[in-house]
């Protein structure tokens, strides 16, 4: 590797034996660009979603008032250190579906409910897609896909295909996403350089280099040994962050080689819920960080998902718990289960806010977007879903909950759309755009 003027082009890799790892963006970079390329370097737009299944408790969720003064909710209460930078919204309503749980999924990033007529699965394009094929020149990926449940396990299914249960991106009205939740998989797309994701030659090279840092480690040195002292640290860093999940990934394979060699999970899955969700996330931000994609839509769950949550005291399944019938112990474990899933996602939060991206944070340039396609989960009911937007200053009016009287939730999706610079006229069964910028309509 061959560096001329201490200065490094934006799409540097460290190559090594079956391993290809993106560099995030180092001050030695910015020089190599013209003052215009330097500002869009630092002002890189990213679309984050996270997705929950099964409905919300809806009375834990909604805060009590609306407008830039309010008190956070129960289940909110996880993410007070980013009050500022959150924008919860109520009152929208979402696509009328033929299915309840398939129509969730499916409306929530296509404004469009979920239908299926003589064979043919139909939708609409979802609003990660839409920015995915504008983003797709600038990265390696387009976009990414995951979810912390397999195809697998969908045991149950409403007036739709199973499959529509288990995704929540659409590439064209015709063609779902497939949702990935094996990390070593993830581990291997963003990383790996095998020429294949196929079982065999994956193994192949993990036969062959247990590590898939091992044969980049002199490439790193030669490649410090020219850099300023601020970009050595943050290449150490990042590195160090790589073999930090490279190697949970392995102690779950090992664990599910040796200690649970009945269950059917894909081997590189935690046994506990938790390390496997904070996994999932820790894979999402390096991705983001050395800017392999810039969109990745995240499933905590497929609908119908009847896990259960014994560490935080919810030994039901979710899915039959979600249908509460209003038992007031029911509703608070389903608040339970819905605290703890936003518990998770203010950890990625926090570490997108810890992640260093040109003059400012990961979470500083992006928007997120969290919710449910259902709210009340024991109506099945599409109207006044649970959303809420975090993101950077730039993008995104935050500290407020914006109180809604029935306007379409494919509006959202619209606006959203817009922040990413990708403006589109319509979005599903969109009749504009939602003004989230003021408090009018509110």
């Amino acid at each position: 590797m061959f560096i001329t003027k201490m200065s490094l082009p934006r799409r540097t890799f460290l190559r090594g034996m079956g391993a290809a790892l993106a560099l995030p963006l180092l001050d030695a970079m910015v020089p190599a660009l013209s003052a215009g390329a330097q500002t869009a370097a630092r002002s890189v737009r990213r679309l984050g979603v996270v997705y929950v299944p099964n409905g919300m408790a809806m009375d834990s969720w909604t805060p009590a008032v609306a407008g830039s003064v309010f008190e956070l909710s129960p289940i909110l209460k996880p993410l007070a250190q980013f009050q500022d930078r959150m924008l919860v919204v109520s009152g929208l309503n979402g696509a009328k579906s033929k299915g309840s749980h398939s129509g969730a999924a499916t409306r929530f990033l296509t404004g469009f409910g979920a239908n299926s007529s003589a064979g043919a699965v139909l939708s609409s394009t979802s609003i990660d897609q839409i920015v995915a094929k504008e983003f797709a020149r600038h990265t390696q990926l387009a976009s990414l896909e995951l979810s912390l449940d397999g195809r697998e396990e969908a045991g149950s299914c409403d007036a739709n295909p199973c499959g529509m249960s288990n995704t929540i991106s659409w590439h064209s009205p015709t063609l779902a996403m497939p949702m990935e939740n094996n990390p070593r998989v993830v581990f291997e797309r963003l990383f790996g350089d095998v020429g294949s994701t196929e079982s065999k030659a994956r193994l192949a090279r993990l036969t062959r280099d247990r590590s898939i840092l091992d044969s980049v480690t002199q490439a790193a040195a030669d490649l410090g040994k020219q850099l300023g002292a601020g970009d050595r640290a943050r290449i150490e860093e990042y590195l160090d962050g790589v073999r930090n999940i490279e190697t949970r990934i392995q102690k779950a394979e090992e664990q599910s080689a040796t200690e649970l060699p009945v269950v059917a999970q894909p081997a590189g899955i935690p046994v506990s819920f938790e390390e496997y969700a904070k996994l999932m996330f820790d894979l999402q931000v390096l991705a983001y960080q050395v800017d392999l994609t810039r969109v990745i839509t995240f499933m905590m769950g497929r609908e119908f998902s009847g896990r259960s949550y014994p560490e935080v005291g919810v030994p039901d399944a979710h899915h039959p718990l979600s249908h509460h019938q209003y038992d007031p112990e029911k509703v608070a474990a389903m608040a339970k289960v819905n605290v703890y899933h936003i518990s998770l996602f203010g950890y990625y939060l926090d570490k997108l806010r810890s992640a260093r991206d040109g003059d400012g944070s990961l979470l500083d340039h992006m928007v997120l977007m969290y919710g449910a396609g259902m709210s009340d989960s024991n109506a099945h009911d599409p109207n006044n879903l649970p959303i809420l937007l975090v993101g950077g200053a730039d993008l995104l009016k935050g500290g407020r909950h914006l109180k809604y009287k029935g306007d379409s939730a494919a509006n959202l999706l619209v606006t959203i759309v817009d922040k990413m610079g990708v403006p589109v006229e319509k979005v599903g069964t969109s009749t504009g755009e939602l003004k989230i910028d003021t408090l009018a309509g509110v």
